[in-house]
């Protein structure tokens, strides 16, 4: 998973550096693995990325160098490819224009991809397929400019006919923003929607503000009048002080001309068929983001409701032996709140986080990931000592972060540790962007709950059923925007784009991305025999070196 973002301010002579920065600042809860940020200063593209946090990536003679008043910046976990920097995005082309890409998910046929750039004498110089989605824009963007195809197009013609070829050939889950070089900002989603994005304006003109704007009078301001803010979640649009206009939705595109300041938003799949990531609304999204028009805050408020209701009814003479509930921060408290109310138990903060360490879910390597629970989390003794305890966290993935905290728990002092999942059993690989990519390594693969209870050590484990869960979503859209259907596919094995578990592209996957595998490709070895290539050291922009000049 990653975090985006893409911003155009209207005045040429401001530098959009500081929001980008404050931008991934609030989307670093999407990735933690490497960040970068590209602008554009009158023609000439300003690259600095690395492997690190936001804070850790970006010192002060860094932001001097990244001018300009457009540009993208992408925080990211690696999910394909290598953890490698020269991975770290945005990625750079420089024909045509120069476009730099920031993206968010997973392709699903980087394969056939590969042969076709590779036909069109297209250099793919790193195992990304973020590089693959660029050198895919660049080559359909080029047809539609130059007119090889007998039909010369206009520039924004041209932009969303390249958006539209893209979209019917590329397969996956992935939300992604464009710079193009002089010529503006481009995002879009894929026809499911699979990856969130959203956009928003603020006005440069006194007599605007306070504005409310929608798609239609954004596109009528044109004149420079507005700075636009297109990101994978709406805290980033928030923070910044943009107003959020809406999502950007399933098979659409957004575009923004840097030389009229005229944004356009079109279409470009007709037959879409939305079914967002129900894994965002989960575990990802901040709570206070709204994604597809549904408030990520209440739809966990929901799940606790759903969660409480079926302790009860699986458990309908146990659960009052619950003297406590205890959410696993922090993702989890909004749906352990509202299941403590539900069941009439005392919600209580038995676990302090140390803000400091990284999300174990998302730390590349298990060795790594099950050191950090322990570093991450430390007990509140008084609140565990002498109780049966209901502990509550969003999601059972290996099974690493519940095994070390139920042992906590127990070593605090709780007399009995139950354990709730607010999803329902993961069971089967993503494919479009999170990092669970191999069955084996998912606890709840071909196992029962209480198999599963043994293994983390609990005296009984209790998940979400799947219904519950996109109903939780469902019951929190509006009526004009009504959301039905998701995609599921860690949880229910149906992957939206038709993959079907058993073909070669799992078998592959687990080959490439399993974490023995990323282990020996980050140190330097592997199958000789994939298409897996040497590390790179940087590509393309004006790259800004670590040391001050």
């Amino acid at each position: 998973m990653c975090g985006i973002i893409g911003l155009l301010l209207a005045d040429e002579d401001a530098w959009v550096n500081q929001l980008l920065f404050d931008g991934l600042t609030v989307l670093q809860h999407r990735g933690q693995d490497a960040a970068g940020m590209v602008t554009a200063e009158r023609m000439r593209l300003h690259l600095r990325k690395d492997n690190g946090m936001v804070r850790d990536v970006f010192e002060q003679h860094h932001m001097t160098e990244l001018r300009g008043n457009v540009g993208l910046g992408h925080v990211r976990y690696p999910t394909a490819g290598s953890s490698s920097c020269a991975e770290a995005q945005p990625l750079y082309t420089n024909y045509p224009h120069g476009i730099c890409v920031a993206h968010n998910g997973n392709l699903t046929n980087t394969d056939t991809l590969y042969e076709e750039m590779t036909k069109k004498q297209r250099h793919v110089n790193t195992d990304s397929d973020s590089e693959l989605l660029l050198n895919c824009f660049a080559e359909f963007l080029t047809k539609h400019e130059s007119g090889t195809n007998g039909n010369k197009k206009s520039i924004v013609e041209a932009v969303f006919a390249t958006c539209t070829d893209l979209m019917q050939q590329c397969k996956g889950g992935y939300a992604t923003v464009y710079l193009i070089n002089g010529v503006g900002l481009v995002g879009f989603r894929d026809p499911h929607g699979i990856r969130p994005l959203v956009f928003g304006c603020r006005a440069t003109d006194p007599a605007d503000k306070g504005k409310k704007w929608t798609t239609e009078s954004m596109q009528q301001a044109g004149n420079k009048k507005l700075d636009y803010c297109i990101a994978s979640e709406s805290v980033a649009i928030d923070a910044l002080g943009f107003q959020l206009v809406r999502d950007v939705k399933a098979g659409e595109a957004f575009f923004v001309d840097m030389n009229t300041g005229q944004c356009h938003v079109r279409t470009c799949v007709k037959d879409a068929t939305p079914a967002p990531c129900i894994f965002e609304y989960v575990y990802f999204a901040r709570p206070d983001s709204i994604m597809d028009g549904v408030s990520v805050y209440e739809t966990r408020l929901i799940m606790g409701e759903k969660l409480a209701d079926k302790i009860r009814r699986v458990y309908p003479d146990t659960h009052d032996e619950i003297d406590v509930v205890i959410p696993i921060p922090d993702t989890a408290r909004t749906c352990a709140l509202q299941a403590a109310y539900c069941l009439n138990k005392p919600f209580r903060e038995g676990f302090i986080k140390n803000r400091y360490i990284a999300r174990t879910f998302i730390m590349p390597g298990q060795a790594k990931r099950k050191k950090s629970v322990r570093l991450k989390l430390n007990t509140i003794k008084p609140e565990f000592a002498g109780k049966n305890v209901l502990l509550v966290d969003d999601s059972i993935v290996r099974g690493t972060t519940a095994n070390e905290i139920v042992q906590m728990a127990r070593e605090a002092g709780a007399r009995k540790v139950f354990f709730s999942s607010a999803a329902p059993p993961i069971r089967y690989p993503n494919i479009y962007g999170i990092d669970i990519p191999t069955r084996e390594e998912l606890i709840a693969y071909e196992r029962k709950e209480d198999e599963i209870a043994s293994m983390i050590g609990c005296d009984w484990v209790i998940y979400q059923d799947l219904p519950d869960l996109e109903d939780s979503i469902s019951k929190c859209a509006a009526a004009e925007q009504p959301l039905t259907e998701f995609d599921t596919s860690c949880f229910s094995g149906t992957y939206v784009t038709g993959e079907k578990i058993g073909d070669e592209y799992f078998t592959n996957l687990f080959n490439m991305r399993n974490d023995d595998a990323k282990q020996k490709r980050d140190n330097g070895g592997g199958d000789n025999s994939s298409r897996m290539k040497p590390m790179a050291s940087n590509d393309g922009c004006e790259s800004i070196p670590n040391s001050a000049k």
